[in-house]
């Protein structure tokens, strides 16, 4: 079993990240990959990149017409071994203990694919614009599908962002939500590269962004989201929607109703 130590723990209470090493073996990682690479050519959007004023700063006039991001929502409904992989009690126990609940609920996932050659950057961001909460019981997890470094763009967090709670972001038709980029500078965020089975957990209110794919490779991961089902969603994606608990039991919330026939509400 992988765990995080008391001192990961503190690491990232203080700093809003930490990253766990090989949580998926190879075997377990290559059932992954093969599935997820039909599930790409199949049902994805391989027009996923963020748009908007903020890739003036990230993108030169080359990269800018050649970004490309795949994208594509709930695995689980796609593939048995991401339903497997998604549930990983690793993981659930590993949140439950920065979250210090008796109870996790697994909330979304997205896959994030940075194609080999200009794969599409994200301007630093909260995912709060996504998937508001009442509270901060909410913790990201990056499934790594692939090796990430410096070159093809693996995730950069300002550490303890996260103590500053939700901000305002530049939000718009024609933009995806992000912060003002000559307060929230890339180039001044912590460089987190990981192996390929590694998974990196950071807070729902870590600032956090990522350069642009120029390795000649993939740098695929899949972002799953998990809470506290106590943590009670404001708006955005999976709103109403109940999720797969990964870790405890359910507890009864005031509010929060499933009829006989599994209809949610609340």
């Amino acid at each position: 079993m992988v765990a995080l130590t008391p001192e990961q723990i503190e690491f990232f209470h203080e700093n809003g990240f930490v990253r766990m090493e090989q949580v998926y073996p190879p075997d377990e990682l290559k059932r992954m990959l093969d599935e997820l690479e039909y599930v790409m050519e199949t049902f994805a959007n391989w027009n996923a990149a963020w748009r908007g004023p903020w890739r003036e700063k990230y993108l030169d006039k080359e990269e800018n017409e050649k970004a490309v991001l795949v994208a594509i929502h709930e695995l689980q409904h796609y593939s048995s071994a991401w339903s497997r992989a998604l549930t990983k009690p690793d993981i659930g126990a590993a949140v439950a203990s920065l979250l210090e609940t008796d109870c996790v609920e697994m909330h979304h996932c997205t896959l994030h694919a940075k194609s080999p050659s200009t794969g599409a950057p994200f301007p630093m961001h909260q995912d709060v614009p996504f998937y508001a909460h009442s509270d901060g019981r909410y913790i990201d997890s990056l499934i790594h599908l692939d090796d990430a470094d410096e070159k093809s763009g693996n995730i950069k967090f300002l550490a303890g962002s996260h103590k500053n709670g939700p901000l305002d972001h530049i939000l718009g038709p024609d933009t995806a939500p992000h912060l003002p980029t000559d307060q929230y500078r890339l180039e001044d965020a912590v460089s987190v590269p990981a192996r390929a089975g590694d998974v990196v957990l950071f807070h729902l209110w870590t600032v956090h962004g990522s350069a642009v794919n120029n390795s000649g490779r993939w740098r695929r991961l899949v972002r799953v989201g998990f809470r506290d089902p106590r943590n009670a969603q404001v708006a955005g994606q999976a709103l109403g929607r109940p999720g797969i608990v990964v870790h405890g039991v359910r507890p009864k919330v005031d509010g929060q109703n499933v009829d006989v026939y599994g209809n949610w509400s609340g």
